[in-house]
């Protein structure tokens, strides 16, 4: 019985874990395992790589009636027009600067909220508290703008009844563009604070604890474990998450901005993506808005490959 139990379980596990083993496994049941990734790469093709194909309707000057094949070519024009234009810097500053208070801000806080709670001394307080801050990033985003309209209401929002209460005057400050980034930010950092700190989280669950008891009979504080232990343990992965949003430094979520957004606003809002909706959808300049996007994406992947470069040149991390 026993050599039979050692053929079918442990034995096969083991000689599956030795390469000429596991080579022939492959060839074997392989299969089963292509067929297990076929619908992401599906899903990939079809909805990612397929439609790259329209991206050269950004250097013709394009036709619904003529199609993109037929239409005619124009090269670099739409971009050059695009550089020449009076809203180039403003749509610049505008992408650069969300995307950079949101990186600034919203860092850091899913990393220091994943430090507190592995402090925390009871597991099933944890647990709740992890569950209540998870709830916010299932939020809808329409929900979140229309709780946003709710609450900075000049006339019935519970803010500005606190502002007039202590005998301010009530400030409408969806159309203050002064206000705008601050509340973009704010609200993402309250939606994605739980959710982003779930990687952390299991890092942190991932360090030896030996480690920890050994730095308590060194005497060794909560802080001082914090940052000589915790912090460490989970440093590649703050490295990795780091460059990758990074990588998307020129990326602005589309949906949000454009439900808070509105013309007052336009001078602190107005960001690449809003700017290509309304070029290509409402204006019906599709190449124009085709080149802007794909001006957008060039800079992204430059910013992503020069980041990690960098990273792999001063530390031992990086994305590959």
């Amino acid at each position: 019985m026993e050599t039979t139990g050692g053929k079918t379980g442990s034995g096969r596990t083991a000689a599956a874990h030795r390469p000429g083993e596991f080579r022939r496994y492959l060839k074997r049941r392989g299969f089963l395992l292509y067929l297990f990734f076929l619908p992401v790469a599906l899903y990939y093709l079809v909805f990612h790589y397929v439609p790259m194909y329209g991206v050269i309707i950004a250097f013709k000057d394009f036709s619904p009636f003529l199609g993109i094949l037929r239409s005619p070519w124009v090269g670099f024009e739409h971009f050059l027009t695009f550089f020449r234009s009076i809203y180039f810097f403003r749509l610049l500053r505008n992408t650069f600067l969300i995307s950079f208070y949101s990186l600034l801000f919203g860092f850091p806080v899913p990393i220091l909220f994943a430090l507190l709670l592995n402090e925390l001394p009871g597991r099933r307080l944890r647990s709740i508290i992890q569950s209540l801050t998870y709830v916010p990033h299932f939020v809808s985003t329409v929900v979140v703008a229309g709780l946003l309209y709710t609450f900075l209401s000049p006339s019935a929002g519970f803010v500005n009844a606190i502002v007039t209460g202590l005998g301010g005057k009530a400030v409408d400050f969806l159309r203050e563009p002064a206000w705008f980034r601050f509340l973009y930010v704010l609200s993402g950092v309250w939606q994605q604070m739980g959710w982003g700190s779930i990687i952390y989280v299991a890092g942190l669950s991932a360090i030896d604890v030996q480690l920890y008891e050994a730095a308590d009979m060194d005497g060794a504080g909560r802080l001082r474990k914090m940052w000589s232990i915790s912090l460490p343990g989970i440093l590649p992965t703050i490295v990795t998450m780091l460059l990758l949003n990074l990588g998307r430094l020129m990326t602005v979520g589309f949906e949000k901005v454009f439900l808070l957004y509105n013309s007052a606003t336009y001078e602190t809002a107005d960001v690449i993506s809003t700017y290509v909706y309304r070029s290509g959808i409402m204006e019906q300049q599709y190449s124009f808005a085709a080149a802007v996007g794909l001006f957008n994406s060039v800079v992204t992947l430059v910013l992503l490959t020069g980041f990690n470069w960098i990273s792999r040149r001063m530390s031992e991390f990086s994305l590959w």
